[in-house]
């Protein structure tokens, strides 16, 4: 493929932009070569700036459920923006919007809304040290949270995909404040609250980690936890950033059966434009001000262009047959690759929950930080290339889920393979 143009956008980038991108691991850091620069995306169909097509399995990093350009999206979007982008005073689509995901996920009250994925994690943190008067929190080893700097603290996502286990500019003071614990590891947590279990606000997780790639929560793993939280006082905080509205209508939550006190949401919660929110107990969120004392706020918040955006999106999933489908879809992809793979004698292991999945180049299984540091980035990155020559765009990092989206059919499943047939052959020749 010819990459002439997006080539001479990253050189003009990189003069401008600190490493020619808007945030890390669009940068290939992870892949080895130059980012693509994109032009426009269709359904599953991504464009790039000198023409080339892929069926794009990234989805915005997991917004776009329902693929590119939906239309009813597309629709609310315009027809809001006639109206005005933004007001900074309350609408009543904000208050629909309100109502619609509290009557969604299990374990919202109250609901704060926000302007992207990382506002919700540090605001709910914040409310969870100011409700409880405690300061330690637990985060768990490759769970990202969002680029606040509680999190900065054994995260995955692109810290991990840059080699930067912990980030220069957080302060040691604010960094002692973070503890960690192995995910899938309950005997860690429960000796780890034996002894700081009274001066720990919150324990916030990833339910299915997606940004060390998919890591799977073992039977019994997250109730357990939720159990631990409640008997030492500790708020138990659900990242459904990327679970949320994905996994199942009520995120990952209705389909563990679970109720945390706090859940943080965001990417398919606005239909691809910017916007987060956190929720939980009524008693908790009434802390928030103005209601309370623990102070959030944000110009952008609940912008009318955003709501719009979301509760289209979220209509639209309501559809009778919806996640059956994605399942569906997502289930031939998964099987499709591991056929793929063992055919041409190439260990991998793939995780997947719903429609997020990751192929790990490694043979042993993979469920935690150490087990999924053990795969192969190299072979990754090649693959990754191959795929790509083959109008496939994948996560550009072994530490990062693959999306799948609605608008995958079986076309774009038969191509997905077909290119993973060479991607795989061509490794297995070259190692």
């Amino acid at each position: 493929m010819n990459h002439a143009h997006s080539q001479a956008l990253f050189s003009r980038a990189q003069a401008r932009i600190p490493g020619g991108v808007n945030s890390p691991v669009r940068a290939f850091r992870g892949v080895g070569g130059d980012p693509i620069f994109f032009r426009e995306g269709a359904g599953a169909w991504l464009t790039d700036v000198d023409g080339n097509r892929y069926v794009d399995l990234v989805g915005s990093w997991g917004p776009l459920i329902l693929g590119h350009a939906y239309p009813p999206i597309i629709d609310a979007i315009i027809d809001a923006a006639k109206r005005g982008t933004t007001y900074g005073a309350p609408t009543a689509a904000e208050v629909e919007f309100a109502e619609l995901i509290c009557a969604t996920m299990p374990a919202v009250e109250m609901v704060r809304l926000v302007s992207s994925g990382t506002e919700a994690t540090v605001a709910a943190v914040r409310v969870a040290r100011g409700f409880t008067g405690r300061e330690f929190i637990l985060k768990f080893e490759g769970c990202f949270h969002g680029a606040g700097d509680p999190f900065l603290v054994k995260a995955g996502s692109g810290v991990e995909t840059l080699g930067l286990p912990d980030s220069p500019g957080v302060p040691q003071a604010l960094a002692k404040l973070t503890l960690t614990a192995p995910f899938n590891d309950l005997g860690a947590v429960e000796r780890l609250f034996a002894e700081k279990g009274k001066d720990i606000a919150c324990a916030i997780i990833e339910p299915v980690v997606g940004n060390m790639g998919v890591l799977v929560p073992k039977p019994g793993y997250l109730e357990g936890l939720q159990a631990l939280c409640q008997k030492h006082g500790v708020l138990f905080v659900m990242d459904e950033v990327m679970t949320g509205f994905r996994l199942a209508r009520g995120g990952a939550q209705e389909l563990y059966g679970l109720k945390p006190d706090l859940t943080t949401m965001a990417k398919v919660i606005g239909g691809g434009m910017p916007l987060g929110a956190y929720g939980g107990r009524a008693d908790i969120m009434s802390k928030v001000a103005p209601a309370g004392p623990v102070y959030q706020s944000g110009t952008l918040s609940g912008n009318p262009v955003a709501v719009a955006a979301g509760m289209a999106c979220l209509k639209a999933l309501a559809a009778p047959g919806t996640y059956k489908r994605l399942e569906e879809v997502s289930r031939m992809l998964a099987e499709g690759l591991a056929a793929e793979a063992k055919a041409a004698e190439v260990p991998v292991t793939i995780n997947r929950v719903g429609s997020m999945l990751t192929v790990f180049f490694t043979s042993e299984a993979v469920y935690d930080y150490p087990t999924a540091k053990k795969a192969d980035t190299a072979r990754f990155g090649r693959f990754f290339h191959a795929m790509l020559n083959e109008g496939v765009y994948l996560p550009p990092s072994q530490f990062e889920a693959a999306f799948v989206s609605l608008a995958i059919g079986e076309p774009e499943v038969a191509h997905v393979l077909a290119a993973a047939r060479k991607a795989f052959r061509s490794l297995g020749k070259t190692g």
